[in-house]
């Protein structure tokens, strides 16, 4: 990647934004457009269930630089069903992503089934494996029983979202070729596990996200979260690791390119 030429902006990438959510629907244009004066050239939009499909594939239509990834989520496992992994195919198919996702397993909220979730979890983890493609983990309170199957099924890596486990595990996801997602949870001060991830941890192991619209990051507070804050995110990665917004910038994008195989 070439170098950002004086007074350029970075380029940076949000490797995880739900920007069809209905929270934007008021103002997504001028959301869009505040991300990409900042930097924000690509978005990674995953669908979180069956009947998200089309608004994932409309925003990621309709706004450049927005890229889906398919996928059942396993906060909604109440409206899965088993055919509903035979639309995924098809929609991978049809409209072939950059990962799938978001898929996983929650162990956090306490009224979400464990057997319902592995099972989607285990099947999409092989509809991924089938088509070659990466994967977008949900890994809440989960990320040892995640490494399990992902060690058994052998994906094509992938990114483990909002991490927040150990570097034991850390470690671990990384052997497997995954990268780990950082957001606004580590901009709050008192997060001291995750700011002790994100000083430490490879650089090339560490992608941009936002959540949006959660997850907020400190300035925010428990307002709505955009992809337009993505670069004061990545100050605040420059600022834990002594380095230069610029070379969080190039690091990360890169490490997205190469997990995405973008261009």
């Amino acid at each position: 990647m070439t170098k950002t030429a004086p007074n350029a902006v970075p380029f940076f990438i949000d490797t995880h934004c739900h920007f069809d959510a209905a929270e934007f629907d008021a103002d997504r244009d001028a959301e869009y457009a505040r991300a990409v004066a900042g930097g924000v050239g690509t978005q990674i939009v995953p669908a979180v269930s069956r009947d998200n499909f089309a608004a994932v594939a409309a925003t990621c239509a309709r706004y450049p630089g927005c890229l889906p990834a398919w996928g059942l989520h396993p906060m909604y496992i109440h409206q899965h069903r088993p055919e509903h992994l035979a639309d995924l195919r098809a929609q991978i198919e049809t409209q072939r992503p950059v990962a799938v996702g978001e898929i996983g397993l929650d162990l956090f909220v306490k009224d979400l089934d464990y057997a319902t979730q592995e099972y989607f979890c285990v099947e999409q983890l092989k509809i991924a494996k089938d088509h070659d493609l990466p994967v977008l983990l949900h890994c809440r309170k989960a990320n040892d029983e995640l490494l399990k199957h992902l060690r058994r099924i052998g994906v094509r890596g992938g990114i483990a979202h909002a991490f927040n486990g150990s570097p034991q595990q850390a470690k671990e996801f990384i052997k497997l070729g995954f990268k780990l997602g950082f957001g606004g949870a580590f901009t709050w001060p008192r997060a001291n596990n995750l700011r002790r991830l994100a000083a430490d941890l490879p650089l090339d192991a560490i992608v941009l996200e936002t959540d949006s619209p959660d997850i907020p990051p400190v300035w925010i507070g428990r307002g709505r979260n955009a992809p337009g804050e993505l670069p004061r995110i990545a100050q605040v990665l420059a600022e834990l690791r002594g380095l230069e917004v610029d070379a969080v910038a190039q690091a990360t994008t890169r490490n997205a390119r190469e997990l995405f195989r973008l261009d």
